[in-house]
């Protein structure tokens, strides 16, 4: 590592990282230590400003596009030249944790300080990003922002979707934008150089191998649906169940099928049922319509493309008294990651003799879509007891700093070349 990168890695400073997390904690606030900080809500925008306000005080530059993806820049040498980026997601689940996304915007712009702080000139600008609705919990489905700056997806097809109040995301996100005018306009699909991003692992092992920093190769395959069943509302207490059109009791059915279709001697599928709307939702009505969300995963292509082909058959074949619509919302082929990313990374820990291992990543996260458009990785650090999506999600500020280390050290390599 040359002199001058050491000098900037060094300067990696683990409190002012840790009394970050501990200020953005406090928006969105629920008991527990965790946080509710929907993608495009109140505590959303709060969390931007105060990001931008971070940046301001630094003199980087701040941009946004039409999706409200964030961008907070230090310039390089060549303006010219494609940058490399970095970054995550600022947008929680309903009950999550502190660190999910948070830590790697704040790895970054950590990682930028430090670079700053040292003086450090890199010929590549080195732009920080902040995902909108990474988390797809309020406004499904997940990824969206990345989705939608790559080019995988047009922005018209999320701009009617709805939140379980009835909220559209186009009205959510023209306030969204509209409360950081300061932020220049960013066109999708800008050039970009490589992309690395810093996460908590969300998974138990790299507690368990005691190893500091994560080495991500890849991400495994997803497909998201979203299953309604349609019935009819009768008297719960004078209907015989042989007249009825119970949209609740067809989908229960259809969710034992799901299971007994992902059951898996190995334990690597992942099937997960994690929301349900009913109505009309009363203790003495039978439900007249039912919507729930499938979420599938498995690392092997083939695998996930025969699980994702066979839900819309069986739900249909399964339901007994109600007719089904199924609707896929999000379909993510296994992710592998670029080996000159992944091998800077791990040469970056090495060379800060930091205990790393090699591991894929079970969850998604917006780097699947950038390697799509340019070289990509990843870089985990360690979660207590790989708890995540939960109020006692947990990460030591050592660990945390470690990972801005060796984000640092990569981002350098890379801006550099």
């Amino acid at each position: 590592m040359r002199e001058a990168h050491q000098d900037a890695v060094g300067r990696v400073d683990q409190q002012r990282l840790w009394q970050r997390h501990a200020e953005m904690a406090q928006i969105g606030a629920i008991p527990g230590n965790g946080v509710n900080r929907a993608a495009l809500s109140a505590e959303d925008i709060a969390a931007r400003k105060l990001l931008i306000s971070w940046a301001q005080a630094r003199n980087f530059s701040i941009g946004v596009d039409d999706i409200g993806n964030l961008f907070v820049r230090r310039e390089g040498l060549d303006p010219a030249a494609p940058p490399v980026m970095t970054g995550s997601h600022m947008d929680s689940q309903p009950r999550g944790g502190r660190f999910d996304g948070m830590f790697g915007v704040l790895a970054g712009f950590e990682a930028l300080e430090a670079i700053d702080d040292a003086g450090v000139k890199t010929q590549r600008a080195i732009e920080v990003v902040a995902w909108t609705n990474e988390e797809g919990g309020r406004f499904p489905p997940c990824t969206m922002g990345s989705a939608v700056y790559t080019g995988q997806r047009p922005l018209a097809d999320f701009l009617d979707v709805r939140d379980n109040e009835g909220i559209v995301l186009r009205d959510a996100l023209a306030a969204t934008l509209a409360a950081t005018p300061q932020a220049t306009r960013r066109e999708f699909n800008s050039p970009a150089a490589a992309y690395v991003e810093a996460h908590i692992e969300q998974g138990p092992l790299l507690e368990n191998a005691n190893k500091t920093i994560g080495v991500v190769t890849g991400i495994q395959g997803l497909r998201w649906f979203n299953i309604e069943v349609f019935g009819k509302t009768d008297h719960a207490g004078t209907t015989p169940l042989a007249l009825r059109q119970d949209a609740l009791r067809d989908a229960v059915a259809i969710i034992n099928a799901l299971h007994e279709l992902t059951r898996d001697a190995a334990d690597t599928v992942r099937f997960t049922v994690g929301r349900m709307l009913v109505t009309p939702n009363s203790t003495n009505s039978v439900a007249s319509h039912v919507l729930f969300s499938v979420d599938l995963r498995h690392p092997d292509p083939a695998t996930i493309d025969r699980l994702g082909k066979a839900v819309e058959p069986l739900a249909v074949k399964t339901a007994q008294q109600c007719r089904v619509r199924v609707t896929p919302t999000l379909h993510n082929n296994p992710c592998v990651f670029d080996p000159l990313i992944v091998g800077a990374v791990e040469n970056a820990a090495r060379e800060l003799g930091l205990p790393n291992m090699r591991l894929a990543s079970g969850a998604s996260h917006d780097a699947n879509y950038m390697a799509r458009i340019c070289p990509s990785g990843m870089i985990f650090v360690p979660c207590e007891k790989g708890v995540s999506h939960n109020e006692a999600e947990n990460a030591k500020p050592e660990d945390l700093a470690a990972g801005a280390k060796v984000l640092a050290a990569t981002l350098l390599e890379l801006a550099n070349r």
